[in-house]
């Protein structure tokens, strides 16, 4: 039987953490901060990729892939950026081991050591834009619009599955323009694409905004950004769209000559999202019993069961059961039928409601002789009986209606959870006792928004684009603001 997880309400960190092992998304590994991502968690991460695939594919990327090493002098050529990352970086400085007899272990040969230095790379905009000044010579060669699936490496010192891991997988869009104009409308239109997976795919509703400057991208101009809410009241970043400007042109002395002959810097954008949507799925939809995954994204949208004794009967189930699944799969439905006999039908059903596979359906000879069948949704846990007839279609119908359920609950727990406060003393009770996401005004300033992270622990997550101009008085410090900004705490 799947072993009964911790309830949100009681430790919702322990509950999280037990539901990512015990339902097989992934593990810790053997390397500090690192994990294993296990063949059930990879095959959403997969439907995932996929999907996101061909939204790029469809607003005309093109694939490519850059090296994992990166020359250390690359990050110098742009401040602001190695700043940003210079205290998550993995070094590579030898090339060799070798073996020690004396003391029985081996070392690292110190005759090895390499010319340069190398970084694993935290995220690729030096290494690609070095690449870039080879590929671009005029406005003929631009746009350049190229997306990689990659893993990175940020030495993160308090790591957790998913959510912040030292080594992650994820995709980075890095594309090149001839004007500002363009470039800025790529920028949003990829936060646009993440935002539609998030709602459509993923069934999270999200906040689109720009971030402030504590908040930006290392060496961005302007970071757009999608935010969700969690169900213990806290925000995840759930995607990044920077907008680079000229910085990674200049530092890597990307040229072009536009059409009246002119020569100029390149214009630049790199967006991404990674393995820490999986925490987001999980932690946005799932309850006490396990995962709740939108169909889109389930690896298994159905599987059925029998119930059944001895193997005569089980023979007669197989056959109805076989031509169920493939009506289901004639409608793209993915479908599992477990007939195991390892396992009760008991242990199956906790099982699969563990790994939130979205409907289950049971059949026992009763079923055979009334043409019947079971239907459970893991969504409300509710059961009926329906007849065989048109299963497909009722099934079809019913996953879109799920997968519709999911997201209203999301946005319905979003919504009872978003405050809008007027002052200091009201930001700090919802913050401390409430949790959720406050709109409140802001001078603009770093230091505001600063001294408010150190009080309370809640930073600015994005500046609204949708928000309205209103007149107000900063929470904090009291001086005018022209809108407001949605704080939370934050993973």
């Amino acid at each position: 039987m799947a072993k009964k997880l911790t309830k949100r309400e009681e430790n919702y960190s322990q509950w999280y953490n037990e539901l990512v092992v015990n339902a097989d998304l992934a593990e810790n590994s053997a390397v500090r901060g690192s994990m294993v991502i296990k063949p059930y968690g990879y095959s959403i991460w997969e439907k995932m990729q996929a999907a996101l695939d061909k939204m790029f594919k469809d607003t005309g990327h093109s694939n490519a892939y850059f090296p994992l090493f990166i020359p250390k002098s690359f990050f110098s050529r742009e401040a602001s950026h190695v700043d940003g990352f210079a205290k998550e970086c993995a070094v590579v400085t030898h090339y060799r081991l070798k073996n020690d007899p004396e003391n029985n272990k081996i070392i690292v040969d110190p005759d090895a050591k390499l010319e340069e230095e190398l970084i694993v790379r935290p995220t690729s905009e030096t290494i690609i834009w070095n690449t870039y000044k080879n590929w671009i010579q005029s406005y003929r060669d631009l746009p350049i619009l190229v997306n990689q699936w990659a893993n990175v490496v940020r030495w993160e010192m308090r790591t957790r599955l998913f959510l912040r891991t030292a080594e992650f997988l994820w995709q980075e869009g890095h594309t090149a323009h001839a004007t500002k104009q363009e470039a800025i409308e790529e920028t949003e239109q990829m936060i646009n694409v993440y935002a539609d997976f998030a709602e459509n795919w993923m069934a999270v509703p999200v906040i689109q905004g720009f971030k402030s400057e504590n908040e930006r991208f290392a060496g961005a101009l302007e970071t757009y950004a999608i935010e969700a809410l969690m169900q213990d009241g806290k925000a995840l970043q759930a995607g990044t769209s920077h907008f680079l400007g000229q910085n990674f042109a200049k530092a890597f002395d990307v040229k072009f000559t536009d059409k009246t002959g002119k020569l100029d810097y390149v214009w630049a954008t790199s967006w991404g999202v990674s393995t820490r949507l999986m925490g987001a799925l999980v932690m946005a939809h799932s309850d006490d019993n396990g995962l709740v995954l939108p169909p889109k994204l389930a690896p298994i949208q159905v599987v059925i069961v029998p119930i059944y004794k001895g193997e005569d009967q089980l023979n007669q189930i197989d056959e109805k059961a076989n031509l169920i699944k493939s009506k289901l799969e004639e409608k793209g439905i993915s479908v599992k039928y477990d007939n195991r006999d390892t396992q009760k039908p008991g242990w199956k059903f906790a099982e699969y409601e563990l790994k939130g596979v979205p409907v289950r359906l049971a059949m026992g000879p009763r079923d055979l002789e009334n043409n019947t069948i079971e239907i459970a949704r893991r969504d409300t846990l509710q059961k009926e009986v329906i007849s065989q007839d048109g299963i497909e279609n009722h099934i079809d119908n019913l996953l879109k209606e799920i997968q519709d359920n999911i997201y209203q609950k999301a946005h319905k727990f979003r919504e009872e959870n978003t405050f809008t406060v007027d002052t200091y003393d009201e930001f700090k009770d919802i913050i401390e006792n409430k949790g959720g996401f406050v709109l409140a005004h802001w001078d603009g300033t770093p230091e505001t928004e600063q001294k408010i992270k150190e009080e309370t622990k809640a930073t600015i997550r994005v500046i609204p684009l949708n928000a309205e101009e209103e007149n107000g008085k900063c929470i904090y410090s009291g001086k005018p603001s022209k809108k407001r900004v949605l704080f939370a705490k934050a993973y």
